[in-house]
């Protein structure tokens, strides 16, 4: 299985790039370790990444540099020669999925009605989180009811 789930913040604006749906954006997610360096700080990954059609639409759109973002996706590696002719070898995570990790507050005054989530399938769909199902409270009951007992 190949499955990669982020959560980190925009290293810069994303730039769209090509046209509907050969669209594409590449862009990095600093994401932070869990634990404190020597220095008592907290040291961050970089991760290249890339999103493909409305998904790549969609972080171009609702992010910018320094938000949070969580993504799914998969990691994909390759290699190319650069000029000198030496073979450099790339790692980046291809996004599946996109979608919101900030607070409501923060979400509220930034850009409003924006969706929660956005995963490109072949159907195009837009996803919102599903809201949690209340549970059934129980009713008062009257105490003049006649009970058999």
């Amino acid at each position: 299985m190949n499955k990669v789930a982020l959560v980190g913040r925009l290293t810069k604006d994303v730039e769209l790039r090509g046209k509907e749906k050969k669209a594409f954006a590449k862009f990095t997610v600093a994401v932070n370790r869990p634990f404190k360096n020597e220095n008592g700080d907290y040291d961050a990954d970089f991760i290249s990444c890339t999103a493909f059609g409305k998904t790549a639409e969609f972080v171009e759109e609702w992010f910018s540099k320094g938000d949070p973002i969580g993504i799914t996706g998969r990691i994909q590696t390759g290699s190319y020669e650069s000029k000198n002719g030496d073979t450099v070898y790339t790692t980046d995570v291809v996004v599946d999925s996109a979608e919101f990790v900030c607070s409501k507050k923060d979400s509220d005054s930034k850009k409003p009605d924006r969706p929660k989530k956005y995963r490109d399938d072949d159907n195009d769909e837009e996803y919102e989180r599903p809201k949690k199902k209340r549970k059934p409270q129980p009713e008062d009951e009257d105490e003049d009811d006649d009970y058999p007992f």
